[in-house]
C-alpha cells in the first residue's frame, strides 16, 4: 500500500497541477510553442477516450474508470499483481484513471495539453494521466511476455 501511494500520489498530483497550470494560463484552443515545428503546449478538451474515440460519453468513461479501479484494487488483493513489474504498471493506471477521472468529475472532459506534431500531422494532444496509462500498459504487455504463465495441463 505505501509503494502504491508513493507512485500514485505524486503522479496524480503532476497531473492536475499541469492541467491547472494550463487552465490558469492558456485561452482555450490556444497554445504555446515550445520547439516550434514539434512540440505545442495547447489548451483542448477531450469528452472520450483515448484519440477521441468515443467523444461526447464522458459519463460512461467514468463508470469504466471506476470499474477499472475497483478491478485493480480487486487483482492487487487476491495477488494477482506478481511482479515488481505488474506493480509499477497497476501504479501507473490508477494514477492515470485518478487524474482523468478527477477532470471528468470536476469539468465534464479532461484536459488535453501535450501536442507533438511533425509539419501538419499533429499526435492528439494528451496529458500526464494518458502518459501513466499508456507506460502502463506497455509494462503489462512487457511483462505478459517476460514472465509467461505456465499453461495448465490438458483436461484440467
Amino acid at each position: 500500500m505505501k509503494f502504491a501511494a508513493s507512485v500514485i500520489l505524486p503522479l496524480f498530483a503532476l497531473d492536475q497541477i499541469t492541467k491547472w497550470l494550463v487552465l490558469l494560463r492558456i485561452p482555450f484552443g490556444g497554445g504555446v510553442p515550445v520547439i516550434p515545428g514539434l512540440f505545442n503546449i495547447v489548451h483542448v478538451y477531450n469528452t472520450g477516450a483515448a484519440f477521441g474515440m468515443g467523444s461526447g460519453n464522458n459519463w460512461f468513461f467514468v463508470g469504466l474508470s471506476l470499474l477499472v479501479a475497483g478491478a485493480l484494487v480487486w487483482l492487487a488483493r487476491r495477488g494477482h499483481l506478481r511482479s515488481r513489474i505488474h506493480a509499477w504498471a497497476a501504479c501507473l493506471i490508477g494514477a492515470g484513471l485518478m487524474g482523468n477521472l478527477t477532470d471528468r468529475l470536476l469539468h465534464g472532459h479532461v484536459v488535453d495539453f501535450l501536442d507533438f506534431y511533425v509539419g501538419t500531422a499533429h499526435w492528439p494532444a494528451f496529458n500526464v494521466a494518458d502518459s501513466c496509462i499508456c507506460i502502463a500498459a506497455a509494462l503489462f504487455a512487457y511483462a505478459g511476455f517476460r514472465d509467461p504463465e505456465p499453461a495448465a495441463p490438458r483436461g484440467q
